[in-house]
């Protein structure tokens, strides 16, 4: 594999995985994501642990956090000897004598996640001699994501103008073509980054009530004003498509929970203000199941709200 062929978050952290893996053992190898108290695997080389990318662990029970306050150090061959690391709630769940962790930084200095190993059998102390290498890795690690979240901007940027001419004529928002292809595209981004993100699923409550009792332009008028409503309350990143009738939904990039429980308040809010009434449902995305799950989640929970009104 040549240098160029590291030009990629996920590639690089592949490659280096395998190296330290075949330099150093270790039963597992990680490069993982910190949101909130989430810890979550995006890369493995595992040997003995049966780890996955996609799983999810308590990031205040592990050994990084402590590492992350500099309770602990950041290789330590006999992890017994240090009591942040003997009495991490994580080493009740698996067994871990060794550790290695090193902190992966985004561009305003805050953590994005860690590289780290841990392994069942206690090292030798010679392990330390690799810190320098360990260091070097996780700082080209953090030089080529960083680079890779700031051309991710760009990419969206041009994602949507190449989605433009999958818009619906009514609305002028993406239609549901447009919507598969841009979520295929930010869930392959979550995937490689851990980027949390909500997804929400809308359906106009009077439409035919509309239709039957005023005509169908005063339905396409109520359409118009949900779409307005909608775009609005979006941020520049996010996407908000017509999925067809008078469905909607809308991807919130990089959203966590607490930002998803505001943004539902504020979409109920802005349709409140366009007299537009809605049953809407929304999901987090989970990383091991990713964004056609929250989906469906959305999905189901929105018909659970119109079925309400209904009763």
């Amino acid at each position: 594999m040549t240098i160029t062929s590291f030009m990629d978050f996920e590639t690089a952290g592949r490659a280096t995985l395998q190296f330290l893996q075949e330099r150093m053992g270790f039963g597992l190898w990680m490069i993982t994501r910190v949101e909130g108290n989430d810890w979550i695997v995006l890369q493995t080389e595992d040997q003995s642990y049966g780890v996955k990318p996609g799983q999810v662990f308590n990031w205040a029970d592990s050994f990084c956090s402590q590492m992350i306050k500099g309770l602990g150090p950041r290789i330590a061959p006999n992890a017994d000897e240090v009591p942040v690391y003997a009495s991490a709630a994580i080493g009740r769940l698996v067994p871990i004598k060794s550790y290695i962790g090193q902190p992966i930084m985004q561009e305003d200095g805050t953590l994005f996640g860690t590289l780290c190993a841990i392994d069942p059998v206690v090292k030798p102390e010679s392990l330390k001699e690799e810190q320098s290498l360990i260091e070097l890795l996780g700082g080209l690690l953090s030089s080529i994501l960083q680079k890779e979240l700031r051309e991710n901007t760009h990419i969206r940027r041009a994602e949507r103008l190449e989605a433009e001419i999958l818009t619906d004529e009514l609305t002028q928002l993406y239609n549901r073509r447009g919507w598969d292809r841009l979520l295929e595209a930010e869930e392959n981004r979550c995937r490689r980054h851990g980027h949390p993100a909500a997804l929400y699923i809308l359906d106009l409550d009077n439409l035919k009530y509309v239709n039957d009792t005023f005509g169908h332009a005063a339905g396409d008028d109520l359409i118009k004003r949900a779409a307005e409503a909608l775009a609005y309350a979006a941020r520049t990143d996010d996407i908000v498509a017509r999925l067809g009738g008078d469905e909607f939904g809308i991807i919130s990039i990089e959203c966590d929970e607490k930002g998803a429980r505001t943004f539902l308040k504020r979409i109920e809010e802005i349709l409140s203000r366009h007299e537009v009434k809605a049953s809407i449902g929304y999901a987090l995305r989970h990383p091991a199941s990713g964004l056609q799950t929250a989906w469906v989640h959305a999905d189901e929970q929105m018909y659970v709200k119109k079925k309400n009104r209904k009763a």
